[in-house]
């Protein structure tokens, strides 16, 4: 079986609070692009996973990866022996990994069904993993587990993803937010939330990696309807009218910055 783990975007995040517990108390509006890294799996004697691709080698101990922790966290009869292509950079706001779990959770499913406590033994995993799961476009309230479905006008819309390959660990990106809630998440189709939106890490996130502010700048200078920083960075998004734009876009920016890592796809 083969299945993508489509990488996550925040159209939007807001940063509410923090909570006792060390995590933030959040809404976001999260969609999701046609494509990720590739996941295929076979039956073996036991449970094994193997990487490749541009970012295998960014991925640490095997049998610490989230994959194996998926695996682990549902029954799925004999050993599956998993091959992990790893499109996306990692500790990079696109969800990678919970994406990657996400997938394991969908071929789960694809096989046997999965539990009815499916949810919660997501959301152990990572708080973006249930979203990852769906991989469907939602709002994400709490620590972002929360999840309400919402009809998405944007299915289709052509995106670009940029990243500068500097790695942003999500914990220090949230510790350097400035604790001001500057409101709650706007109301209205999935368009109106994005463009009414905003990322409320953007601003830490650049403290901490100012190449960040370059991808944006680079971004918005191809006249997209919407870019923005995804997650806690250090991916930047842009939403494009139409294919064409979002192709000459990539183009552009990969004679500017041949160095940056790029993605185009359409949201799903």
């Amino acid at each position: 079986m083969i299945e993508t783990a489509y990488a996550k975007i925040n159209l939007a995040l807001h940063v509410r609070g923090r909570r006792e517990d060390g995590y933030h108390e959040l809404e976001t509006l999260f969609a999701f692009v046609d494509a990720g890294d590739l996941l295929s799996v076979r039956h073996a004697e036991q449970d094994c996973l193997t990487t490749i691709g541009e970012f295998a080698s960014a991925i640490g101990d095997p049998f610490g990866n989230i994959v194996s922790k998926a695996l682990s966290a549902l029954p799925h009869g004999q050993g599956w022996a998993v091959t992990l292509q790893k499109n996306l950079p990692v500790a990079a706001g696109l969800g990678g990994g919970s994406a990657d779990a996400g997938a394991i959770f969908r071929l789960i499913e694809r096989a046997q069904g999965l539990p009815d406590d499916w949810r919660t033994r997501a959301a152990r995993l990572g708080a973006d993993v249930p979203a990852c799961v769906l991989s469907q476009t939602c709002i994400g309230r709490g620590t972002g587990t929360d999840l309400e479905p919402i009809e998405c006008d944007l299915a289709g819309t052509p995106v670009l993803l940029v990243n500068p390959r500097v790695p942003l660990a999500t914990g220090p990106v949230f510790k350097a937010w400035d604790v001001t809630d500057r409101g709650a998440l706007p109301e209205g189709s999935v368009r109106e939330i994005a463009l009414a939106g905003r990322n409320d890490l953007e601003p830490p996130a650049i403290s901490l990696c100012p190449q960040i502010a370059q991808v944006l700048s680079a971004l918005r200078e191809t006249n997209p309807w919407l870019a923005r920083m995804s997650g806690s960075g250090a991916t930047c998004f842009a939403l494009y009218e139409t294919q064409h734009q979002r192709d000459e876009a990539a183009k552009r920016i990969g004679e500017q910055q041949p160095g940056w890592w790029r993605m185009a796809g359409a949201l799903r």
